[in-house]
């Protein structure tokens, strides 16, 4: 399988990068803080098609694939600009307004069987809320959802409200429609927990060139030569995963796609962990403190390693498919 990228994937991914590195630059992550869900933002990427990146033209998206998405929301990731970025690209086609960036969609998975809180994204200022269920999708009004506001959420570029039930909403879709729109969430997050592994490696590879001790950059180092070339390897291994995942979703695999994306996501999860790790450890005591942007990646990994499916999950996933080639 060839997973090198395009001159046009090429272009669209820059188009990206040179669009987050502007809007959304990593000494501005403080600021977000007090407008995590920015309605003009979302707008502005909507116009640029990431909602509608892979609706037809004839229904107003650009007509892309799950490869094209993958390298744009690992741009996403890279910068955590924040919204519900996963779940209104998933809702376009099912709710109006999602893929034109009119409604804000956040959502809830809920296809395993679970005792856990309910707790919703951005709820507040969103139009409508997905929830995936084993035996199909509803949408329900955001509106209609009593929920209490969590004070301090573990992301404080994610909030989150608490809700002690879900009104029934409106069926959209069946268990297999629910199925696919959980493995695309889990492709997408793989993806963006990609951007997290790039960019803490960027930020890293930075300051071990400004910051000296002993009268040289600590970059100069052993030690800090070793963790960087780790994260490189690992941002590597990443990439070729979740690259493999999108283009098995899009028909041009040989393997099994559930593999696939379970692989990605599991190993997306697991390194972009070590990955913001490193660089809080690379910026030393520094890198503890509010003021450094390593600890917003960090918070970040926390909430999409859990997104749509948890690593045990999809650790169960790949090892049920590794027993089948063995039988």
């Amino acid at each position: 399988m060839d997973f090198r990228v395009t001159e046009d994937q090429a272009a669209l991914q820059e188009g990206i990068r040179s669009f987050c590195e502007g809007r959304v630059p990593v000494d501005a992550l403080g600021g977000m803080e007090k407008q995590p869900l920015d309605r003009e933002l979302h707008g502005e990427l909507a116009e640029m098609g990431v909602f509608g990146l892979r609706l037809e033209e004839s229904e107003g998206g650009v007509g892309l694939g799950m490869s094209e998405a993958a390298l744009v929301f690992a741009e996403l990731g890279r910068r955590l600009v924040t919204g519900p970025l996963i779940w209104s690209h998933l809702a376009a086609g099912l709710v109006d307004g999602a893929g034109s960036g009119e409604c804000v969609v956040t959502g809830l998975d809920r296809t395993r069987a679970s005792n856990e809180p309910i707790l919703l994204e951005y709820l507040e200022g969103a139009g409508s809320v997905l929830v995936l269920e084993a035996s199909g999708v509803r949408r329900i009004d955001a509106a209609a959802i009593e929920a209490r506001a969590i004070a301090t959420p573990l992301d404080p570029l994610t909030p989150l409200h608490h809700a002690a039930a879900l009104p029934e909403g409106e069926s959209i879709g069946d268990a297999a429609l629910s199925a696919r729109l959980r493995r695309e969430g889990a492709i997408l997050s793989a993806a963006m927990l990609l951007g997290v592994c790039e960019s803490t490696l960027e930020l890293a590879v930075a300051y071990g060139q400004q910051r000296e001790q002993f009268g040289r950059p600590i970059g100069g180092f052993q030690a800090i030569k070793h963790i960087l070339a780790d994260m490189y390897v690992r941002q590597e291994q990443v990439r070729s995963a979740v690259y493999a995942a999108a283009a098995t979703a899009d028909g041009r695999g040989v393997g099994d796609v559930d593999r696939a994306v379970a692989t990605a996501k599991l190993l997306a999860g697991e390194f972009a962990l070590k990955n913001a790790r490193a660089c809080v450890q690379v910026y030393g005591g520094m890198g503890f403190t509010w003021e450094m942007p390593p600890h917003y990646y960090l918070k970040r990994v926390f909430v999409l390693q859990n997104a749509f499916g948890s690593a045990d999950e999809h650790a169960l996933t790949v090892g049920e498919g590794l027993e089948g080639d063995a039988g």
